[in-house]
């Protein structure tokens, strides 16, 4: 296992009014909507969600990233789990020739909205049981997901990452280091269910057999 990082420039590219999120609507009703992963959550209003998500290229450096780190071939098969409206997966059906690709997510919504050229790879399903058969996949990633389930469905879920890997596996979950960066997170965050230090997922990992890499998103 290694900390690497390929999506930072994303995440601190957003700019995010942590108090703002918290105290000028109803967190709760906001986080309640936000946990359907509707249309509300990708496309609706900012408070529950995305704010509109919608296809741009900004992942297109990170695929490439990806491809080049783990030495990603033409044919390579590649799983994205949550997937969104894939993205992603997308630009990695363009960085790799020949590539087969496939995603899967617990948002109906986003499976109907996904984009065109994606629809026929990716389906409706939980990272909890994944409808894959062992070690089909090249390349097995996550990102911004797994930090969505209860702790007991966790390892369940990198146990099935493991399952259908066979050697590249990625991920990136919500964490903190400090008490400041703990109250941010908790102030931005709709769908999270972990709330995990790095030396507790890094426990985490290790007791759910997790051989993949890792990286963290924190709320600065």
């Amino acid at each position: 296992m290694a900390l690497l990082d390929f999506i930072k420039t994303h995440h601190t590219s957003t700019k995010r009014d942590y108090v703002a999120r918290a105290v000028e609507y109803d967190k709760a009703e906001c986080a309640t909507i936000s946990k359907q992963f509707g249309k509300d959550y990708w496309d609706g209003d900012r408070r529950y969600g995305y704010g509109g998500y919608s296809y741009d290229g900004r992942w297109r450096s990170v695929a490439e990233k990806m491809v080049e780190h783990y030495g990603l071939k033409p044919g390579s098969k590649v799983l994205d789990i949550g997937c969104g409206k894939a993205y992603l997966l997308y630009e990695f059906s363009q960085v790799i020739d020949g590539s087969e690709v496939a995603g899967i997510d617990i948002s109906e919504y986003a499976i109907q909205t996904a984009k065109n050229e994606m629809k026929p790879f990716v389906q409706v399903g939980s990272a909890v049981e994944l409808p894959y058969e062992d070690n089909t996949f090249d390349f097995v990633y996550s990102i911004n997901t797994l930090h969505n389930l209860y702790n007991y469905d966790l390892q369940r879920a990198l146990k099935e990452m493991e399952r259908v890997g066979k050697e590249h596996k990625y991920l990136v979950v919500d964490s903190y280091r400090t008490e400041s960066e703990k109250v941010n997170l908790l102030f931005w965050q709709l769908t999270c269910e972990c709330f995990y230090i790095p030396q507790e997922w890094e426990w985490i990992f290790e007791q759910s057999g997790y051989t993949g890499d890792y990286s963290y998103v924190f709320y600065e």
